[in-house]
């Protein structure tokens, strides 16, 4: 007598068969961004040592763009997280017009640029001492025995062992007098690395970099000399006739690319307002049209009071519909994307609530 389930015994095999397939090509199609353990750790390894793109409470990143989120920086400080999209709206508003009280010192319920001037330095040194204690464990990772001190050797071995290789090889090679083999693009960031690393070396110069110095290494904006070679940099890359200053059309060129649809477009067009405006009403102090290293510093420098001064009265007047320069609990809320990066809605109504 043949079984039912004879049939379905034959399929079995051809089943597990074609499930196997069907699991083969999921794994092989997963996308490249799943990393191995080893590829995260390596990125890990990078963040701790490589000096940051973004400087938070600085108005350029080191790559000479804008930095987007500057204005919320300088207003939030530390509270950056605190206003993401899917936070409860009241909340936010709460939180925002507790904001608002702290900034405005004479409780007027209006915030003057000299009120948000105060308010600016004050998130800024948040940001710097946040800076400060990240620091603090990023050179522990390069100073393993504790010495107090990291050697340009020491750190390029590191660097390199983040980059996939071994650092003991790496390390035995460099007291041997060896050339490493690295490809072309680490080549050029290792020499960009070693011409920053003598820069954050105060004198004497002896290629040691301390735990302060290190920190003017990864953060130039904590130091004046290290704000001065990020500052020749960013002019370096801009500088297209090579007179070592920056007008206009240089400002706001183009990164190099093609584009291939409206929204880009859109976003170059974009990119030209923002820095033109940038550069007319901010960065070029004595409006001739030319900006010059030291008037570009002086712009960048996050612990500058002056330009603290222009940056409050500047954030004052994108929300101040009355025109009475200074900042109101209603204008606050209705611009509160620009100042906390998250739009709160039913503005009007929330000052009574809030208040």
């Amino acid at each position: 007598m043949v079984s039912r389930w004879a049939p379905l015994c034959d399929l079995a095999p051809r089943c597990l068969w074609l499930l196997g397939v069907v699991l083969l090509l999921e794994v092989s199609a997963r996308p490249a961004n799943h990393s191995s353990a080893r590829e995260r750790a390596a990125s890990r390894e990078e963040r701790e040592i490589l000096p940051p793109d973004h400087l938070h409470g600085v108005k350029l990143e080191q790559d000479g763009h804008l930095n987007k989120d500057f204005h919320q920086e300088v207003f939030l400080g530390k509270d950056m997280d605190g206003f993401d999209e899917d936070a409860e709206p009241r909340r936010s508003r709460r939180k925002l017009m507790v904001i608002f009280s702290k900034v405005d010192v004479n409780t007027d319920r209006k915030i003057s640029a000299k009120e948000m001037q105060r308010w600016i330095m004050e998130k800024t040194a948040e940001h710097f001492q946040e800076a400060v204690q990240e620091n603090r464990v990023h050179f522990r990772a390069v100073d393993p025995d504790g010495d107090g001190h990291v050697s340009w050797d020491e750190y390029k071995a590191k660097f390199l062992a983040s980059k996939g290789h071994s650092e003991k090889e790496v390390a035995e090679a460099i007291r041997n007098h060896q050339e490493l083999k690295v490809d072309e693009e680490t080549q050029e960031v290792l020499e960009n690395l070693k011409d920053r690393w003598y820069q954050a070396d105060n004198p004497p110069a002896d290629l040691l970099l301390t735990e302060g110095e290190f920190l003017s290494f990864l953060h130039p904006e904590h130091s004046r000399g290290m704000l001065k070679f990020m500052v020749k940099e960013i002019v370096r890359d801009l500088d297209q006739d090579g007179d070592k200053q920056l007008s206009l059309p240089e400002f706001i060129s183009l990164p190099v690319g093609t584009v291939e649809n409206q929204q880009g477009q859109d976003i170059d067009d974009n990119w030209v307002k923002d820095r033109k405006k940038e550069f007319e009403e901010l960065i070029d102090s004595n409006h001739d049209g030319i900006v010059t290293m030291e008037e570009l510093e002086n712009y960048m420098d996050p612990m500058n009071e002056y330009s603290a001064l222009n940056e409050a009265k500047q954030m004052i007047a994108i929300a101040d519909e009355n025109q009475n320069q200074h900042l109101e609990p209603e204008e606050i809320l209705k611009y509160s994307e620009f100042f906390t990066g998250s739009k709160l809605v039913d503005y009007a109504r929330s000052v009574h609530e809030e208040f």
